[in-house]
């Protein structure tokens, strides 16, 4: 150790209240980037990486070839995320971030939230049976539709609810798991509003609303902008959708 911080410490581990040498802290480079985003004003900002990744167990690393498990497999791509652009496609497995090992999806996040905007991270991954390196600019998610956020109000399900345009600044905001998914995401619900009685929650993805696919928050404007005897909606939350029929 040559006196330079390598963490801050966030919690420890204790039943008593006294410490038992199990400690929690929150690495150095990621502090950076933190306070970074602090002096700016606004939330914290990390590199938009753009591709939705899944990692390789046994099953998955024997299909490939490979001789253990590690690694992470791209399943989905942005078609204009700095991923894409770097020339990684779908099928390829990550095995390194700037020289750094990462055994699953979450190594990967790690790497790229603990780095700066600006620059480039290099990429080493595996694609039929060959290794390859690339390197990935380190640019913000954009805001690609603008958020447009808007308070729904009138007598409707969504009554209460604010809502914004899906971009991947937005679902990085919300921490979606989103790739080249568009649409309407709830932002914030008004507690003892319609919405917070219909216990929408924040990320909720408006799907259909009375039969209206809702692409835009101007499409779900319109929508519950009429009076109708009941309401029928799908919203997506995680991996599902749900749908209901409400009163009017």
């Amino acid at each position: 150790m040559d006196g330079k911080l390598i963490g801050i410490n966030s919690a420890i581990y204790s039943q008593t209240g006294g410490s038992i040498g199990i400690g929690f802290a929150i690495p150095s480079n990621m502090v950076e980037s933190v306070v970074a985003s602090a002096r700016d004003g606004d939330h914290v900002k990390r590199p938009w990486f753009g591709a939705a990744l899944q990692v390789v167990d046994a099953d998955l690393a024997q299909s490939l070839g490979l001789d253990r498990p590690g690694g992470s497999l791209i399943r989905d791509l942005h078609d204009g995320s700095p991923a894409a652009k770097a020339g990684l496609k779908v099928g390829d497995v990550i095995r390194a971030v700037d020289g750094f090992e990462v055994e699953d999806p979450q190594a990967v996040r790690y790497r790229f939230a603990t780095k700066g905007l600006g620059g480039k991270a290099k990429i080493t991954y595996l694609r039929e049976g060959k290794w390859r390196d690339t390197e990935v600019a380190l640019i913000a998610p954009p805001e690609d539709p603008p958020a447009d956020e808007t308070l729904i109000e009138g007598r409707n399900p969504f009554a209460g609810a604010t809502v914004a345009n899906l971009s991947p600044a937005m679902a990085d905001k919300l921490g979606l798991d989103t790739i080249g998914e568009k649409g309407v995401v709830i932002t914030q619900v008004e507690r003892g509003s319609a919405a917070n009685q219909i216990q929408f929650q924040r990320g909720d993805i408006v799907v259909e609303v009375a039969g209206t696919k809702i692409g835009t928050v101007r499409d779900l404007v319109k929508v519950t902008g009429t009076r109708r005897p009941q309401w029928d909606f799908s919203v997506k939350r995680g991996d599902r959708v749900f749908s209901a029929t409400v009163g009017g």
